[in-house]
């Protein structure tokens, strides 16, 4: 265990740095973002286009991996949705609370967390779930979203939003490219590769740091709107769901397709249960704050998460026993 926290503990110190810095006004709120964009634009879409040009094509785009997670990420959108709701919580807030629930915080923190603990081959299956978390998983809690005020065609036109907005992502495409170096076993010239590999390097520092300034950007915003106490069943739930029952969902489901006779790697199923261990994503928060959603419910979901996985992750890593 003082194995794991030796590895983990940087980590979530960068995002207690961030937060620290943000909270003391020695990061200006307006300076968040320019922080988010190179992050989000020029640093993490090299790092993963190196990750995945360097992984075997087979590990990204493993169907048994697919048909796991996917199966995990709808339940955990449907079960929180079902028991969010009620007089204070209705569909756009209930959607945003399942999209915490259910996606990580695998661009910012995950990716380059497994490969530290774990090597190089955990870049693959973390790179999966990215993708289907980015492309399934956030449109269909985005759309569902629309229904407090809109109709299905409402729910539809929020879906196409949401996949625009996943196609102007660079994230998925980064991974695309990667992949297609991967497979036809070329890479850019010596300058551009050296190019990729400073953004690649500046993208785990720069990014969990963010992940703090990120969160407490959204703890002000939400206490400058605050409309009321928030009752602790109103988040505290998800956020144990987030922490405890994703995590053991996806061993769960992991094992029982194995059983079944799928051929989901034992590894691979390792980094994905990993992966559900990962705090929420923190660009939640920003999408909330877009859709009109309680910013202050997921910030605290978020934030909880975040603080709490220092220990729950770690747990999670010494408790599958990695081999460290």
């Amino acid at each position: 265990m003082l194995d794991v926290l030796l590895v983990t503990f940087p980590f979530f110190a960068l995002v207690l740095a961030g937060y620290v810095a943000a909270r003391r006004r020695m990061l200006p709120f307006e300076a968040i973002a320019g922080l988010n964009t190179f992050v989000l634009f020029f640093a993490l879409p090299c790092m993963l286009y190196r990750f995945g040009a360097s992984t075997p094509i087979a590990q990204m785009l493993d169907p048994s991996g697919l048909a796991v997670w996917l199966a995990c990420a709808l339940a955990m959108v449907a079960a929180t949705v079902k028991f969010s709701m009620n007089a204070r919580i209705r569909w756009n807030d209930a959607s945003f609370g399942a999209l915490v629930a259910a996606f990580p915080n695998t661009g910012f923190m995950g990716v380059p967390l497994l490969v530290a603990l774990l090597g190089p081959r955990a870049a693959g299956p973390a790179i999966l779930t990215i993708l289907i978390d980015l492309v399934i998983t956030s449109s269909l809690c985005i759309a569902l979203s629309r229904l407090d005020s809109a109709d299905e065609h409402g729910a539809a036109e929020a879906a196409k939003k949401a996949l625009k907005g996943v196609a102007l992502n660079p994230m998925p495409w980064a991974i695309l490219l990667g992949g297609i170096a991967s497979a036809i076993g070329r890479k850019p010239v010596a300058p551009v590769m050296n190019t990729i590999g400073l953004l690649a390097d500046a993208a785990s520092p720069v990014a969990l740091f963010t992940i703090g300034a990120v969160l407490a950007r959204s703890q002000a915003v939400a206490a400058a709107g605050e409309h009321g106490p928030l009752a602790a069943r109103d988040f505290v739930p998800v956020a144990l769901a987030k922490l405890l029952v994703h995590p053991l969902l996806v061993w769960g489901v992991g094992l029982a397709a194995r059983a079944a006779g799928l051929p989901l790697d034992s590894f691979a199923l390792t980094v994905m249960v990993l992966v559900a261990a990962l705090p929420s994503a923190s660009n939640v928060s920003l999408l909330a704050e877009r859709f009109g959603a309680d910013t202050g419910r997921i910030a605290r979901i978020i934030l909880l998460t975040t603080a709490a996985a220092f220990l729950t992750f770690s747990a999670a890593v010494a408790l599958l026993d990695t081999g460290r």
